[in-house]
């Protein structure tokens, strides 16, 4: 007999409380984990601070056993202005956290399959989050080892939930690494060089003081670099801002660097200490005493990994040898020991349907250290699955 389950639609501040509390007890064996921030995680659901509720809509559940006992918990979404970009009305499950049990799994699915379906939606990919790539996005399925900030983590028995289920790798998601005191290989050092040699461009770190010419500067860079790709919309000066702002507690400026060329940028490349090895000690809350443990141990410096998290290159500057010089410029600081503490460096993920990134990650003698996945599930199981179709 198949004990009985209750499936909960969080509509209270304590269901919503023991939604973010679940995995913190379902991974309390595990050392590896570390507890993401709880305002992380709650301004995802707070329709005032995300604002992809302004063109979408989002719920969420919990599910108990019998004796009242949380045993998973999941949520549906829509991004309206993407979900019919694709072959097929396609919306997001993300936040899947269960005990290793698959009809558990198969009740929080169906949720979120019959959520979507009712709002014209034919598939869903997931683990996504209702929100940027750079958070929360894919399931881990290599490197079960401590996540770096905003990436997701969990057991390795989640493919096998999901597998079972029906779903089908979507695309993968590499975290490339390398260790900060290896040389860049000669013919990348020599590309550099050309580029250093050429009075026409120009690369400075950033500088603090200036953060708001360096936001505009990435603004520049952003909008001819990635607008129209992928459905990205331009950034406006407001939202670069607002993003500096955010980044600047933990920039190291010398792990920022900028390309010019006769004066006007054509290249960022924004690389930050690895959040994570500071959060771990402050279990989800950056109260008072949670601030105070941050600071302590970026004081005592214990952080080893840099975490390249964007870059950029204006089209009509790529495969000039921009990229080269930037990441030369970075390896010459973080690889002068005297002065930083820096080991390892890696970058954040880059899709398998980006075959040009991926090149770029291997030149600068990248390796893939950790893989990530995002699947999906077509709710016609008589259609053709297609995976992401490559970047050209």
């Amino acid at each position: 007999m198949t004990a009985p389950q209750f499936l909960i639609e969080v509509s209270t501040p304590e269901h919503a409380r023991e939604f973010r509390e679940f995995p913190v007890r379902l991974y309390r064996a595990d050392s590896t984990y570390i507890r993401p921030l709880d305002k992380d995680i709650d301004q995802v659901f707070d329709t005032k601070k995300n604002k992809y509720f302004r063109a979408g809509e989002l719920t969420r559940w919990l599910l108990q056993d019998g004796q009242g006992q949380t045993i998973g918990r999941v949520a549906a979404f829509i991004n309206t202005r993407t979900a019919r970009t694709f072959e097929q009305p396609t919306g997001g499950m993300g936040f899947f956290e269960c005990i290793d049990d698959q009809a558990a799994a198969n009740t929080l699915l169906d949720a979120c399959r019959a959520w979507l379906a009712e709002r014209g939606m034919e598939a869903m990919d997931g683990p996504i989050n209702f929100g940027d790539r750079d958070q929360w996005w894919g399931l881990l399925i290599d490197n079960f080892g401590a996540p770096l900030y905003g990436q997701n983590y969990n057991p390795p028995y989640y493919r096998r939930l999901l597998e079972t289920y029906g779903f089908e790798r979507y695309f993968n998601q590499f975290t490339y690494f390398r260790k900060v005191i290896d040389p860049l290989s000669p013919e990348y050092q020599e590309k550099a060089q050309r580029m250093f040699q050429n009075p026409k461009y120009t690369f400075e770190h950033l500088r603090l003081k200036q953060l708001e010419k360096y936001a505009e500067d990435f603004r520049v860079v952003y909008n001819q670099a990635w607008v129209k790709h992928d459905g990205v919309k331009e950034m406006r000066p407001e939202q670069s801002r607002s993003i500096m702002k955010k980044l600047r507690p933990v920039i190291d400026e010398k792990g920022c660097w900028f390309a010019y060329y006769e004066g006007e940028p054509v290249g960022f490349f924004i690389a930050l200490p690895e959040l994570n090895e500071l959060f771990r000690h402050v279990n989800g809350n950056l109260n008072w005493l949670g601030k105070l443990k941050f600071a302590y141990h970026r004081w005592r410096g214990s952080v080893r990994t840099l975490t390249g998290i964007a870059f950029g290159i204006a089209p009509a500057h790529q495969r000039r040898g921009v990229e080269a010089a930037m990441v030369l410029a970075v390896s010459k600081v973080v690889q002068d020991r005297s002065k930083v503490q820096y080991e390892d460096f890696v970058m954040n993920w880059i899709g398998d349907f980006n075959p040009r990134m991926m090149a770029v990650a291997e030149q600068i003698g990248g390796k893939i250290w950790r893989t990530h996945a995002t699947f999906r599930y077509l709710f016609d199981r008589e259609k053709e699955f297609k995976r992401a179709p490559i970047i050209k």
